[in-house]
């Protein structure tokens, strides 16, 4: 039990961010971890050209290091967006647009996981619009996940840093994945539980491991406060992670903490580097 009895991967828009995105896979390697994980990475745009692509697909491979999950594409993040799912008009478009890219892109790097952000509510937009945007667009997303062997992912962020974020609670995320897969009877959407978005919500965290571990696709983690690495807060995660797993779950756990002002490299003291690969 305990650490070294988890499946770990560095989130690689969080950590080491002090490099060039392309250095960044040899640098978490370096480290001694074998998976990684992404937000969608060129903020900029939903289609990058194809041999940005292709360079990122490289420094994953010459790495030897498995990516194993990746967000669509959702604004500026980080920054002032979470997503743009249901953002009605321009982001909307720019989502679907990039379904097919990032769906293609995992299916190229062996990713199983595609992580879609809801999105903010717009001042002047129906919520009620805006849900059934989100679904439509989640309908097309867990269709292309599917075509490529991959599970969608419905993340529940916090209230206190993301107040216009609609799912600030485990029950308002699996909602949408109820909703989702009743759609399209596929059954591949999932949720992602980070227990630092949890914690900082004050939701039972053991509670909400008992009820969803079982529709639970992702985990990520952070200590809280402060969103540093395991051991700088309050929150028990290594305690956690073994309730995670007693319940059923034997999936990824993602790292998804700020370094702090330190070197990304020196902030995995709190986990043997015997433990870092995942086998």
């Amino acid at each position: 039990m305990g650490y070294p009895d988890q499946r770990f991967n560095v989130n690689l828009s969080i950590l080491f961010t002090e490099l060039p995105l392309l250095e960044r896979p040899a640098a978490a390697a370096a480290a001694g971890f074998t998976a990684v994980e992404l937000w969608w990475p060129w903020i900029e745009t939903p289609t990058p050209p194809r041999a940005e692509l292709d360079a990122l697909k490289k420094a994953l491979d010459d790495a030897g290091t498995q990516l194993v999950g990746l967000n669509f594409y959702a604004g500026q993040l980080p920054g002032p967006d979470r997503g743009v799912l249901s953002v009605p008009g321009e982001e909307s478009d720019r989502f679907r647009a990039n379904i097919e890219v990032a769906a293609d892109f995992a299916a190229s790097v062996g990713c199983t996981a595609l992580n879609a952000l809801y999105g903010n509510r717009v001042e002047g937009a129906d919520p009620q619009v805006q849900d059934a945007l989100a679904l439509e667009n989640l309908v097309l997303a867990a269709r292309a996940a599917d075509r490529v062997g991959a599970i969608l992912l419905v993340e529940t962020l916090n209230k206190p840093e993301s107040p216009r974020y609609p799912l600030v609670s485990a029950p308002a995320a699996i909602e949408v994945v109820d909703k989702v897969n009743a759609a399209t009877g596929l059954g591949n959407a999932k949720f992602l539980l980070d227990l630092y978005h949890l914690s900082m919500n004050g939701e039972d965290l053991s509670q909400v491991i008992k009820a969803y571990a079982a529709r639970t696709g992702h985990v990520q983690i952070a200590d809280n406060p402060g969103r540093g690495a395991p051991g700088t807060g309050g929150l028990p995660l290594e305690r956690l992670l073994d309730e995670l797993k007693d319940a059923g779950y034997a999936g990824w756990v993602g790292l998804e903490y700020k370094p702090g002002d330190r070197p990304s490299a020196e902030s995995f003291g709190w986990l043997p580097a015997s433990a870092r690969a995942a086998g």
